[in-house]
């Protein structure tokens, strides 16, 4: 039988010429570039907040760069940065030796570095066009959501809210009705038929203040109707009124996430998907580098375009030339608004991938498929009918904007075959 061999077992003993375990990290580790690049980064707006006194602190621009790199091995909980290091060379040569605690760490994330990811993301891209890896002057744009920590049944619907609101503003006015015309005696000047206005919580502690006064010499039942209005109505009426100032144009949001909205997730590769609280977010690339990033808390593509260049333009004082986004950006109010920032926009128009299909090109309803005269100005409709012009309108879509739309209407439907499976009015 042959010979088992082992290697030497590693020794615990002492060495009198430690070697330096630094050296084993190799010169094109990520590690060496994150080191690189955070020192040519201008942080003298976060070396500013600090007072200065006291003892001396961990140098930001340390922790800038054991942040960026936890980061980049998707390492975000402050736990487990404080215990990467202790125990992880790469980020033991980042900081130094420096083992700051996680609640060292959380502060200065949540304290210091709050408010300026996005300057130092930003000054990282300039360093990228400055060596020529990018130009900013083209933007790949594509968005998508991602979720909200919070839960997803604690959402608030501004349909809900408004609908209850209403009723207690009913509810309200009809109270006061009651204890005003005990104290007026007179109901035709109450007005009691007309519709309910809508009430203010400032308003109504304004009248309940003054009714109290008027109600103290009055039976028990009257002052308990007033009671039970400043007690429960009032503060129900300062949480809706406060919930619809948190919705602001949103139709929902997280309560315990206000700046979440609830949009539809895809879940899977068949696109099945359940409302969660989330973001919307829009990104911008350029060779395979992101070049700018936006958050949004609207669930369509189409609407974040415009403030989403907007914001870039901001950041970096100029405009891309061109822009290529995919068909959710596609909206006549979009291709508008392009032109009018002369950028050169590549976007398909909303409805193009729906028409590859073969029961949209096979589908003889359908205007795109319809005959049209451009010299006459006239369709001709699958029985063979002329669709001639009726008129112009102006559609506007949820965001405002405006579109002028043609009509065009047959004159002889009477007895048509067709008639009920489509419309004869374009």
């Amino acid at each position: 039988m042959a010979n088992i061999l082992f290697k030497a077992l590693p020794s615990n003993s002492p060495s009198l010429f430690p070697e330096d375990i630094f050296a084993k990290i190799p010169e094109n580790h990520p590690v060496r570039l994150v080191n690189a690049v955070v020192d040519r980064l201008n942080i003298d707006h976060i070396i500013g907040q600090y007072k200065g006194g006291g003892t001396s602190s961990l140098h930001p621009r340390m922790m800038i760069k054991v942040l960026f790199y936890a980061y980049l091995g998707n390492i975000y909980s402050c736990r487990r940065i404080e215990k990467a290091l202790q125990e992880n060379i790469y980020f033991m040569w980042l900081s130094g030796h420096s083992a700051p605690d996680y609640r060292t760490i959380n502060h200065f994330r949540g304290k210091r570095l709050k408010g300026h990811i996005h300057s130092l993301f930003a000054d990282v891209v300039r360093l990228l066009a400055e060596l020529g890896y990018v130009s900013l002057k083209v933007q790949y744009i594509d968005g998508t959501k991602i979720e909200s920590a919070a839960g997803r049944y604690t959402f608030v619907w501004k349909g809900s809210v408004e609908k209850n609101k209403a009723k207690l503003e009913n509810k309200i006015q009809s109270v006061l009705s009651d204890i005003e015309s005990q104290i007026k005696q007179d109901q035709s000047e109450l007005g009691r038929d007309e519709t309910p206005k809508p009430i203010k919580s400032n308003e109504l502690r304004d009248r309940l203040s003054l009714l109290n006064e008027k109600l103290k010499a009055t039976a028990k039942p009257t002052q308990k109707q007033l009671k039970k209005l400043r007690e429960e109505h009032l503060p129900r009426l300062e949480k809706y009124e406060k919930q619809l100032a948190t919705l602001g144009e949103r139709n929902s949001y997280s309560k315990t996430d206000e700046d979440a909205t609830f949009m539809r997730l895809k879940d899977d590769h068949m696109q099945n998907g359940q409302l969660k609280p989330a973001y919307n977010t829009q990104i911008s690339t350029e060779e395979q580098f992101i070049t700018h990033y936006s958050i949004h808390q609207t669930s369509t593509d189409t609407t974040t375009l415009e403030d989403h260049l907007d914001s870039f333009e901001d950041q970096y004082n100029r405009q891309s030339d061109v822009v290529v986004a995919d068909a959710g950006y596609g909206s006549e109010e979009n291709y508008e608004m392009l032109e009018s920032k002369n950028i050169e926009g590549y976007v398909k128009y909303n409805y193009f991938h729906k028409e590859q299909k073969r029961n949209q090109r096979n589908n003889p309803f359908l205007l795109q498929n319809l005959y049209y005269h451009k010299e006459q100005d006239f369709y001709v409709c699958p029985m063979g009918q002329k669709m001639e012009f009726a008129g112009k309108g102006i559609r506007k879509s949820t965001n405002g904007y405006s579109s002028r739309v043609s009509y065009y209407r047959a004159e002889r439907c009477e007895g048509c075959p067709l008639r009920g499976q489509w419309s004869c009015y374009l």
